[in-house]
């Protein structure tokens, strides 16, 4: 089966103006398992896959690193060019000193010090609006160690690492309109992106509007639920009105899920494992959902799965969730 031509969208804050496929593999996992990991990535590489999308905190650095080196040995992508690798800026490292060693575990051009084995990133993203001590990653923050972000300074450290070309781009991660405008107000680069959860059970229809009036790609996580995840549930995969959509279309639910993200003007990052549904989610660009299709799945009643209540503390950044997320709730 030849590899599916996945469609790209511009980054019109990045150097070069560059280009992202709007359909990523995510590989973020509670029991993660780096040899069936392996095998998966190079999978989607065989069947058209070009964005991989890791953080510090996923653990998947790493294994994804030695995939793309196993891909580029087996002769499955010409160069590291052709592949495009989003990673993430975890609390512990949010402070202005800490950004470009951060990220130089990553990606550097020494090679000798590079988790993933690369020379660069394509995009780096602030995973989350605060900071944590330095020190010892911390996938858990406890309420005594909320801090808040010196936003000023982790992205004018932001801006130097795409100077320095250590990243081709930068962006952020679960950050609401009035936090990107806020940023915008001092950013002499502006994020080229905004990583959120959205699915049709979230649908992000005010940060849509927002990115989009303000040039910034919004890309989805957990558009199908993030089964497999601490947060995950089955309630998107098992929606009435998604099945309905779905047999009529003769798709299934995840293709409808990512076809609507796709249509509705945003890109995503989507994790599976299995060949076949690997297969299928990349099978999304060659029809349409109708203008009723669309509405009907405008009327799902919205649930957010990533709350992030343990980021709220009456002595932290964070009195309440709508601080935390301006009243996007």
């Amino acid at each position: 089966m030849a590899a599916t031509q996945i469609p790209e969208v511009v980054l019109e804050s990045s150097n070069g103006r560059r280009t992202m496929p709007v359909l990523g593999f995510g590989t973020a996992a509670d029991n993660f398992q780096p040899e069936v990991f392996i095998a998966a990535v190079l999978e989607a590489i065989k069947l058209g896959y070009r964005h991989f999308d890791t953080a510090a905190e996923y653990g998947s650095e790493q294994s994804l690193g030695e995939a793309i080196a196993q891909a580029l040995k087996l002769g499955l992508v010409g160069s590291r060019d052709d592949l495009f690798v989003t990673s993430k800026l975890w609390p512990n490292d949010a402070h202005p000193h800490l950004v470009i060693p951060a990220l130089k575990k990553i990606a550097s051009v020494s090679l000798a010090i590079s988790n993933l084995q690369l020379e660069y990133l394509d995009l780096y993203l602030i995973h989350w609006p605060i900071s944590a001590p330095p020190g010892k990653l911390m996938h858990s923050i406890a309420e005594k160690d909320l801090m808040p972000m010196d936003f000023k300074g982790v992205w004018a450290d932001m801006e130097e690492a795409q100077r320095l070309g250590l990243t081709k781009s930068i962006g952020v991660s679960n950050f609401s309109s009035k936090k990107i405008e806020d940023l915008l107000s001092f950013a002499t680069i502006p994020p080229s992106v905004d990583q959120v959860e959205m699915s049709p059970y979230w649908q992000q229809k005010k940060l849509r509007d927002f990115c989009k009036a303000n040039g910034i790609v919004v890309t989805a996580f957990s558009p199908l639920g993030a089964i497999g995840t601490r947060c995950g549930t089955n309630s998107i995969l098992e929606s009435k009105v998604l099945k309905e959509i779905a047999e009529a279309r003769g798709k299934t639910v995840a293709q409808v899920c990512i076809r609507w993200v796709y249509q509705v003007g945003a890109t995503l990052a989507v994790k599976s494992y299995n060949k076949e549904r690997l297969k299928q989610n990349a099978q999304v660009f060659d029809w349409e959902l109708s203008q009723e299709d669309l509405d009907k799945i405008s009327q799902i009643p919205p649930h957010k799965l990533v709350l992030r209540e343990e980021y709220v503390s009456a002595n932290g950044p964070y009195k309440s969730l709508e601080d935390l997320w301006d009243g996007e709730l």
